[in-house]
Order: structure tokens, then sequence, then C-alpha cells
């Protein structure tokens, strides 16, 4: 089973960059579809960024345009660039992985969570 690790968080100014990395060890990197949570302050964990296996990519409606995930296979690791940054981006960041988690329609289903790294967008 794939064990993961996110990394890349911190103070981000507003309209700036950030990359965070999630870092995959165990077997079947490849064969797992990988995603972006959040929790921001006060509110509930939701989706944010998908990819397939095949690299094929989803997006929540409101970073669609300023959020990128990518995966490089060879290094059992994903990506999620964000530009742009808001306020609202402001949470919790949590990497996920599961064989089926583009279409896992509920969070108890995924199979393995990141331990979360913190991005606060300041003024």
């Amino acid at each position: 089973q794939v064990q993961l690790v996110e990394s890349g968080g911190g103070l981000v100014q507003l309209g700036g960059s950030l990359r965070l990395s999630c870092a995959a060890s165990g077997r079947g990197f490849s064969n797992t579809e990988m995603g972006w949570f959040r929790r921001a302050p006060g509110e509930e964990r939701v989706f944010v960024a998908a990819i397939d296996r095949s690299g094929n990519t989803y997006y929540t409606e409101s970073v669609k345009g300023r959020f990128t995930i990518s995966r490089d296979n060879a290094k059992n690791t994903v990506y999620r660039q964000m530009n742009d940054r808001k306020h609202e981006d402001t949470s919790v960041y949590y990497c996920a992985g599961d064989p089926a988690l583009v279409e896992t329609e509920r969070q108890s289903d995924i199979a393995t969570w990141g331990q979360g790294t913190q991005v606060t967008v300041s003024s």
C-alpha cells in the first residue's frame, strides 16, 4: 500500500505561487489515482484536484486556471502548482491516493492520506 508525505507548504503572498509535493512510498504508485484535498479553518475537507493513471486531470471549479496537478511516476511524486493565490486558499492541504480515487464519492473510501501541510496566504 502506498504511503504519502506532503511537503512545500508555508506562507505565500496574495497573488503568489507555491508548489506542493506529495512523495509516495510503497508499491503501486503508478496504478494509484492521486488527489489533493483541503480543509479551510472551521470548514470540512473538500476536493481540490485529481489525476488518474493516464494523466487526465480534474479540478474543482474554484481553482481551475490557477492550480495544476501533475505526477512523476519515476519519482513516485505528485505535485500541485498553485498560482494567483487568494485568501480563501488558506487551508491545510492533504494528498490522497486510491486506485479509484477519481470515481470515489466518499472521502472515507479513499485508501491513503498524507498528514497534511498548512498553506497560509497573506497580504
